[in-house]
């Protein structure tokens, strides 16, 4: 679960600095409940320039606090963030809209690109403001591709996100909290029993792990896509043209010459059918530790999917 401080729910709505002061310590107090949970509230890196006093940027309205209380948020939205926009996954050209308004550009928009691809993410905001209600509705829309759809949970309160982040997934800590979720999360996925002993030697990191579950999440959808004919229905076609076409696809095939190379490499023991092997050339892309996830294809109608390995790269040259 990744949290985002809206940014949109700042906008001038604040003619007194005591109400701006109460719904800053309210949106701080959620930052500290998500910590406490092992999660951080992602800000936008130029936060500091929206207004939410007439006339008045945020940082000269938290100028007017006490010492404290500006050391705290300053040392938050100019020094430690985390800012999604460090990361940010969504494109400029995403359009990306809210009940008839554009949230391209703004942590709305990031946070329901990345639910889109399988991410889970939920929204803080100042209250009062014009987006004091939950979920939020976000629709992505593209030309010549069908709109696709997402509802934000939006906590304007403590005690809504200590509701939520109990009873969220827990944060992925180790490998080992990897293989535990994966095993109990996705119901279409038959994990070979030592997939993930490869990554047994190598150091976590909590972000390969996170697009590990990215990898696995997807190819659950997948393989749920069908229609009762047994044809794939057009959230899978949506699916395969999102994550395995075109050069930067999370998907894709092993190459003839790394088939014929890496041979051996490529194939694994049946997870249920003792004896008998799958060579596997189709694997997830996690570019950071550089792993691949491989799994069997092709994906069928009422057939599980075999993920028999994750870790580093098996066709290095």
């Amino acid at each position: 679960m990744e949290l985002f401080a809206n940014d949109r729910s700042i906008h001038g709505q604040f003619y007194d600095v005591l109400l701006f002061r109460d719904a800053l310590a309210r949106l701080m107090a959620m930052r500290k409940v998500a910590r406490r949970f092992g999660r951080e509230v992602y800000a936008h890196s130029i936060l500091l320039t929206a207004d939410p006093m007439p006339n008045m940027t945020m940082q000269q309205a938290v100028q007017r606090l006490k010492k404290d209380e500006q050391r705290s948020v300053m040392n938050w939205l100019t020094k430690r963030g985390p800012f999604w926009d460090d990361l940010r996954k969504h494109r400029p050209d995403d359009l990306l809209e809210c009940r008839g308004e554009v949230v391209t550009d703004s942590a709305i928009g990031e946070a329901a690109y990345r639910k889109l691809h399988a991410i889970e993410c939920a929204l803080v905001s100042l209250t009062p403001s014009d987006w004091d209600f939950s979920p939020v509705p976000v629709t992505w829309r593209r030309e010549d591709v069908v709109d696709q759809h997402t509802d934000l949970d939006n906590c304007r309160e403590v005690v809504a996100l200590e509701e939520m982040l109990s009873d969220a997934a827990p944060p992925i800590r180790s490998w080992e909290y990897l293989r535990n979720a994966a095993t109990s999360r996705f119901r279409s996925l038959i994990l070979a029993d030592d997939c993930f002993k490869p990554l047994e030697k190598m150091p976590f990191v909590k972000s390969s792990a996170d697009r590990i579950l990215v990898l696995c999440d997807i190819l659950d959808r997948v393989a749920r896509a069908f229609d009762p004919d047994g044809s794939r229905s057009l959230e899978g076609l949506r699916i395969y043209q999102d994550h395995f076409t075109g050069d930067n696809a999370l998907f894709s095939d092993s190459s003839s010459r790394e088939k014929h190379e890496f041979r051996d490499d490529l194939t694994f023991p049946h997870p249920e059918i003792s004896g008998e092997s799958l060579f596997c050339t189709w694997h997830g892309k996690e570019r950071h530790l550089t792993l691949r996830l491989h799994f069997s294809w092709p994906i069928r109608f009422g057939e599980p999917v075999y993920v028999v390995y994750v870790g580093p790269k098996l066709t290095r040259r």
